[in-house]
């Protein structure tokens, strides 16, 4: 036993040496900034080979504790140049300056669901968005509104001007013809629901045929629009198969990952902000100028003409002309926005905090939109090896959307426009009670007085998130990483249209209630190692699995006969419900490697397995790889010290899928009456089960450079995206029994270029400029299609319509020429720019502006032909056409004959965002950080030749067929005064 006591001691003196060398330790303090002196807030102080690290407070200061034997230390911030510092043995602080990194070389950007690499060693091309470039100029009414010009190689189009948002988003082209063609966003590691629910105004204006009261012309507003644009700290985009097939199914149209902000370790800050503004409406029409002969042109019938001129006379006599489009549309809503956050924490808990709230009006009266929005994340670190994280967001929001768009039943505001003429007499008398309209089927002053249409949501979304540090060394680090959450609301529509309408005259009163749950859920496990043999090649591998899960479901009551006074569904003499219900689940497994070699060249390989309970095979595994390489020869030491500050090339391939619509699979039973007794038939839409998920597969290639000591920096992309066995709803013959049956139709391919520059044209001691400028195009074709070209989303040859068709593009414009059927336009825009500029003078006052510019893509616009047909244009009685005819009595002759007139170029150069800002930091008392105040223009010009109230538009909703134009509730703009402070 003695002999054993010196082998004892010799254990328990390695077992404690590095408790001993820790115990020797010393305490580091340090405060970071930029190179003009600002402090830098967030910036992330790790040490090398070491799981410690600790973030820089608002004022740029940071305590970091470090083993003795530890001499450097990294610093790294989102905007700057990472930095190693030596520390000296006897040094307890130091001073770090970050350099600007206007190439953005240094930012960290996700790879996959558990990884990220630096953007110099990046294989694809994934675009950034700033806080300060999302909400720092002009902050707008909703996310999706805000993201407007900020994507390259993305076309949005607001469905609406309606309050409460709606947007099309679609990256690099089409993705599907009838699948989901909206990219999946993910915020905090959730995965987020967007389904745009139907109010079921169909029911009332019969927009869509068939009778049935959900319709994609409805409008209704996209469901990211709840979310707050202000909680975000960064949001990053994953534009094609390259980089988002890790993300599975949900992923086929690219993702956009959202992170939002978490708390810094220091003392508490708290900031209180508040936007005050006025919107208005962007543009009118005008209207037409009557005579008493115009008038009387209104009618054919001679006797109606002559009491049409008598109309007229008697209303211009007694000075009752009305512009009844700036009474519709001409309110100035006032909107407010109050935001308080709160950060802080220690070196173990952090957490940020916001509690937000916003009113806003619409430019039609009884319109708005209203937010109010909770947010607390904390981060905690059980120990040196364990963190965990919680994010969870409550909102509430409610949104009066007024009735617009397409009708047939000459219901919404616009349509009711289109055939007022400005002698009609429509205003109240003295009791309240309006007038029936004669020229249309509904007085649209009535009708913003009394209907009512409204979304409201109460939603929850709460995500966690672990890391554990398995297995740790100098050579190698292995970490378990799990993600994932739950998005859940509950969203009411409420429609109301009393009895006392003029067009409720048969219904004498309709109330539509809708009833949505949507639970959806989400999570990543996986296992993330990190092995480095030596400073010449590193690898990180990582594999796990993954789950979402959706149950949507969405009752409809449309109740008619209501008795006066009642809104209750059962206060009726008649009541209709529709229900929907979907549920899926999918599953995927993954596994990814990615290595670097000498810091200069990165590999990436991986593989993703996905199964979807939408699939004809529910069980099968469909395997979808990715795989990259990027080759940064400044990083290996080729052309250093010469004109590229970076030099690098890079290529990357990747795989997506997308899975059938829910229930195309199976032939349902509907509801039938048969001699009085309830029973089902089978549905008249055939189920195929043995349809496939489409496929998308996608190569993109380019290369990245910076020069002027990193002051200029430039991305070119090209990218050639392969949609194989696209989904389409087929018609089949009379004969099978049904009459459409869902199939793998076909074939398409998009491919494009997206350029990119950022820049410090000047950077001084009292002046900083910071500019961005994007270029993007895309190009699709049709390469296979199985069935026969037919219109798709619109009105058909006669007014212009979208048609899939084989060796054309998938967005072309088909109709009437004159001599037959042929190619009218295009959706798509032959390119888009923007640019973004940062000017700052004395590190005091700030100009930012964000301009953008979609030279062509064609709309399909019917809002002048409503008008037209109406008798109300205000270029009505023009003559400039070959025959000599009025301009408007020439467009009606053409219906019919030529659709080329309804096919118009929907491009724009708008400035989309303006804002001056100026901060104040020395302040007499010191509980007051800083205030800053600022004034902001958003959407104020716009250059256009598009005759319409916005060349951004598209009333069929976010699928296929967008640019659709008819009579929409109008675009606006705004106006905000702004102060923050910060305490």
């Amino acid at each position: 036993m003695k002999n054993l006591k010196p082998f004892y001691l010799g254990l328990w003196c390695l077992l404690l040496m590095p408790l001993l060398l820790f115990s020797q330790g010393r305490t580091v303090t340090g405060n970071i900034t930029d190179i003009n002196g600002r402090p830098i807030a967030g910036a992330t102080v790790s040490l090398k080979q070491l799981n410690q690290l600790t973030t820089s407070d608002a004022s740029g200061r940071f305590t970091l504790s470090i083993p003795a034997g530890a001499t450097s230390i990294m610093i790294s911030s989102t905007g700057f140049k990472s930095k190693t510092v030596s520390v000296d043995a006897g040094a307890a602080s130091v001073t770090v300056q970050l350099e600007e990194d206007v190439a953005r070389l240094d930012e960290v950007v996700v790879t996959g669901l558990a990884t990220s690499v630096k953007r110099k060693n990046l294989a694809n091309a994934v675009a950034s968005i700033s806080a300060q470039q999302l909400t720092g100029v002009a902050p707008g009414q909703t996310l999706d509104g805000v993201l407007s010009g900020k994507i390259p190689g993305a076309l949005i189009n607001a469905n609406s001007g309606a309050p409460g948002g709606g947007s099309s988003v679609k990256l690099r082209g089409v993705t599907s013809v009838y699948g989901n063609t909206q990219p999946l966003y993910v915020i905090d590691g959730v995965f987020i629901d967007n389904t745009a629910t139907s109010g079921g105004l169909n029911a009332v204006t019969g927009a869509a045929s068939g009778g049935a009261p959900t319709s994609n012309q409805d409008n209704p507003s996209s469901r990211i629009s709840d979310i707050r644009p202000e909680d975000i700290e960064n949001i990053e985009i994953l534009k094609g198969a390259s980089a988002a097939s890790i993300y599975g199914s949900k992923a086929s149209a690219g993702v956009i990952i959202i992170t939002t902000q978490r708390g810094r370790q220091g003392k508490t800050s708290i900031t209180v902000s508040q936007d005050l503004g006025q919107i208005r409406v962007r543009k009118l029409l005008g209207v037409r100028q009557f005579t008493a002969a115009r008038a009387a042109s209104l009618s054919s019938d001679s006797a109606t003409s002559v009491a049409l001129a008598k109309q007229f006379t008697d209303a211009q006599a007694a000075g009752h002309i009305y512009d009844y489009e700036k009474e519709v549309y001409g309110n100035k809503g006032f909107a407010r926005n109050t935001v308080l956050s709160m950060s802080g924490g220690s070196d173990k808990t952090t957490f940020f905090f916001s509690a937000a709230t916003k009113k806003e009006d619409g430019i039609v009266k009884n319109t708005g939109y209203k937010n109010t929005a909770f947010r607390l994340n904390v981060d905690h670190r059980l120990s040196d090896r364990i963190k965990i994280g919680v994010s969870t967001n409550y909102i509430n929001s409610s949104a009066d959307r007024g009735i617009s768009g397409n009708d047939n039943s000459g219901v919404s505001l616009g349509i009711a426009l289109a055939s007022t003429p400005s002698f009609a007499q429509l205003h109240p008398d003295n009791q309240g009670n309006y007038p029936n309209n004669p020229f249309a089927a509904s007085n649209p002053l009535q009708t913003i007085a009394l209907m009512r249409n409204n979304e409201s949501v109460n939603r929850f979304i709460g995500g966690a998130n672990i890391e554990a540090v398995l297995q740790k060394s100098l050579q190698s680090t292995t970490k378990f990483v799990g993600r994932g959450g739950v998005d859940f609301y509950n969203l009411q529509t409420n429609v109301q249209f009393p009895g006392i309408l003029q067009f409720q005259a048969v219904n004498k009163g309709t109330s539509i209630q809708g009833f949505t749950k949507n639970l959806s859920t989400n999570y990543i496990f996986s296992l993330v190692n990190s092995y480095t043999p030596s400073s010449a090649l590193a690898l990180t591998t990582s594999a796990g699995i993954t789950q979402e899960t959706g149950d949507y479901n969405n009752l409809l009551n449309v109740a008619t006969q209501v008795i006066a006074g009642q809104s209750n569904v059962d206060q009726a003499g008649a009541l209709t419900a529709t229900q929907f219900r979907s549920k899926y689940q999918n599953n995927g497994i993954f596994a990814q490697e990615e290595a670097t070699l000498l810091e200069g060249i990165t590999l990436t390989a991986g593989v993703r397995f996905d199964r979807s309970s939408n699939n004809g095979n529910v069980a099968h595994y469909y395997a979808y790889p990715k795989a990259g390489v990027s080759w940064n020869l400044t990083q290996l030491g080729f052309g250093k010290n010469t004109f590229f500050n970076n030099f690098k090339l890079r290529a990357a391939y990747g795989e997506a899928t997308n899975v059938p619509a829910y229930g195309s699979k199976f032939t349902s039973a509907v509801v039938s009456n048969i001699a009085g007794n309830p029973g089902s038939l089978i549905n008249t839409q055939q189920g195929d089960p043995a349809i496939q998920p489409e496929r998308q597969k996608e190569l993109e290639t380019g290369l990245d450079f910076s020069i002027l000591k990193g002051r200029l920096g430039f991305e070119l992309t090209y990218y050639y995206k392969k949609i194989d066995n696209f989904l389409m709803l087929s018609n089949l013959p009379a004969s099978s029994g049904f009459s459409t049956k869902w199939l793998n139709a076909g074939d398409l391919r998009n491919q494009g270029v997206e350029l990119g520059m950022n820049a410090k044209p000047i950077q001084t001691r009292n002046v900083t400029w910071n500019s961005s400028v994007n270029f993007w195009l895309n190009r699709s074709k049709v390469t296979r299609f199985i069935i026969p070209p037919i219109p798709q989303g619109s009105f058909g040859y006669v007014l212009g319509s979208f048609q899939v068709e084989q060796g054309k593009s998938a967005t072309q414009i088909v109709g009437l020429n004159g001599a037959g059927v042929g190619v009218l336009g295009d959706a798509e825009p032959k390119f888009q720019m923007s640019t973004y500029n940062d000017i700052t003078f004395f590190n005091k006052l700030s100009l930012r502006f964000l301009l953008h510019w979609k030279h062509g893509g064609d709309n399909i616009n019917l809002t002048s032909l409503q008008n037209d047909f109406g008798g109300t244009s205000v270029d009505y009685d023009n003559v400039t056409n070959k025959q000599g005819l009025p301009d408007g009595v020439y467009r009606i002759t053409q219906v019919g004959v030529n659709a080329e007139q309804f096919v118009k170029d929907a491009g724009y150069l708008r400035l989309r965002e303006i804002g001056l800002y100026y901060s104040i930091t020395k302040l007499p008392v010191s509980f007051i950080r800083g205030i800053r105040v600022g004034v902001s223009l958003n959407n104020y010009l716009t250059i256009t030749k598009y005759k319409s109230y916005d060349p951004e538009v598209s009333n069929f909703g976010t699928g296929f067929s967008t640019g659709v134009d008819v009579d929409p509730y109008p675009a606006t703009k705004r106006a905000d005064f702004h102060i923050s402070v910060d305490f």
